[in-house]
């Protein structure tokens, strides 16, 4: 943003947003499933982990910091193991801990751990920041998927598993490099990833939420404002929890290959 613009910006009224929304009560939706939540210390990962949990799910998530996991964990009343999705030497033990952490087979991934660098100009990027946006976005949930699906890859009968990837409506819209590169790769990898294995049951979708109210976008639930949203407002990830779960679930045993925007319209770019 050049200098007279945020000149500009400073001088503007502020304006207030809340969001009043209804979460429907927990009713056991994910009840009997062992789930993994990569990057479930916080942000989109953590609301997520913890409804899933209400849900009745068998929750286990991931992070980076072990005595912060630990303490998210313990906080939801799930399981935990760290993980960096970067270190990709580490996928080829990781399901067989998490199994027995969780007492059984994996049922859902939910490959949500991902970095945003916000460059802002793609002149801004660097060769390190660019490699760590691809490693944590794309090369790390593609490979950690992967090793899930070998847990099925000899199964005769068919499954009742699914992976959800975090994508972003920064990869519907040619808006941020190369953040959004990574999240259009992501919608790609869903597709492609749910036509290969629908025939074996494995749903695989994704969701692509808008900005959210995060320590990473900087939106506070006191006041949701967002100038550049169609709806002027950012998301509250209780929002984003509640469609994971929607997803997670046998009641959209019919969905796969889907990308599902939470942003109320925003990547279609209309003139609002």
């Amino acid at each position: 943003m050049s200098l007279i613009k945020r000149i500009l910006w400073y001088f503007k009224p502020l304006k207030t947003t809340v969001a009043n929304i209804s979460i429907t009560a927990p009713s056991r939706k994910l009840a009997g499933k062992r789930v993994i939540v990569t990057g479930g210390t916080r942000g989109l990962g953590y609301y997520i982990a913890k409804r899933f949990a209400a849900e009745g799910g068998e929750v286990l998530i991931t992070g980076r910091d072990e005595t912060k996991t630990a303490i998210v964990a313990k906080e939801i009343g799930c399981k935990y193991l760290c993980l960096d999705v970067t270190h990709l030497e580490s996928f080829k033990g990781f399901f067989s801990i998490a199994r027995k952490e969780l007492g059984g087979q994996i049922d859902i991934l939910v490959n949500n751990a991902g970095i945003s660098l916000h460059e802002g100009n793609m002149m801004n990027v660097t060769v390190e920041g660019f490699s760590s946006q691809i490693m944590t976005n794309l090369t790390g949930p593609y490979f950690l998927a992967q090793e899930f699906l070998r847990q099925y890859e000899n199964q005769i009968e068919k499954s009742n598993a699914s992976i959800i990837f975090m994508a972003s409506e920064k990869g519907l819209f040619p808006d941020e490099l190369p953040y959004g590169l990574t999240k259009a790769a992501i919608v790609s990898l869903t597709q492609g990833m749910a036509r290969r294995w629908v025939t074996k049951g494995i749903r695989v979708n994704a969701l692509a939420p808008g900005v959210t109210a995060s320590d990473m976008t900087g939106y506070k639930r006191d006041n949701l404002y967002c100038e550049n949203n169609c709806s002027r407002r950012a998301y509250l990830p209780e929002e984003v929890a509640e469609v994971a779960v929607f997803l997670a679930s046998d009641t959209s045993r019919c969905i796969t290959g889907q990308v599902l925007t939470t942003n109320m319209g925003n990547h279609l770019r209309c003139d609002w």
